[in-house]
């Protein structure tokens, strides 16, 4: 394939003229693309996306004071559906994990939802024995909900609550140990057996 256009061919729909790849006119693009032909073309600017209505509607409702109340309705819904269809019964009415019905193995987010119930009934070791990583992280997201719902109410007031943030290695540790969590829980031997839901 040839890195420059040849002279008189005219570029793919869609793209400008082609270039070399040290092209000086377009040495702002930082990165070349292959077109269809075969040429270099560089890479398309894409703008900033504008400022609308629905879009400033939305960026004032997540930096008010609605962003708390907006995100604990989004989450509320959820808790009253569970309240109100007990998981840990037989009937059907919160439906199958789609992983677990095509692959037999439990997915990573298997038995989350009944943890949650048992969490909310305040029974903790039966909770953790359905997702104890849920059980796990629960008291950090509610802690990082809680403390940004106080920052943005009141920025002005004399307590402060810390803001919990986490780093990239952090979060990798969590999804790492998370990773493992799913593959041991899947083993067919004992003592491992305990954790499959």
């Amino acid at each position: 394939m040839s890195e420059t256009a040849a002279v008189g061919t005219s570029p793919a729909t869609g793209y400008p003229e082609p270039c070399a790849a040290d092209c000086a006119e377009h040495a702002e693009h930082r990165q070349m693309v292959l077109g269809p032909d075969g040429n270099l073309y560089p890479a398309p600017v894409y703008p900033e996306p504008k400022n609308g209505p629905v879009r400033r509607v939305f960026r004032k409702i997540a930096t008010g004071p609605l962003g708390p109340l907006a995100l604990l309705l989004c989450a509320a819904l959820p808790v009253w559906y569970v309240l109100a269809n007990n998981p840990t019964d037989d009937q059907p009415d919160l439906g199958a994990c789609a992983f677990k019905l095509v692959t037999g193995f439990d997915c990573p987010g298997c038995g989350g939802t009944r943890a949650l119930w048992y969490l909310l009934h305040g029974d903790l070791p039966e909770a953790a024995r359905y997702h104890a990583i849920a059980v796990f992280a629960a008291p950090f997201i509610v802690y990082m909900y809680l403390s940004w719902a106080w920052r943005t109410w009141f920025p002005n007031a004399r307590l402060k609550l810390p803001k919990l943030a986490f780093g990239p290695n952090t979060i990798s540790v969590f999804l790492a140990v998370w990773g493992v969590f799913w593959v041991v829980r899947n083993l067919p031997w004992a003592p491992f057996t305990g954790l499959y839901v």
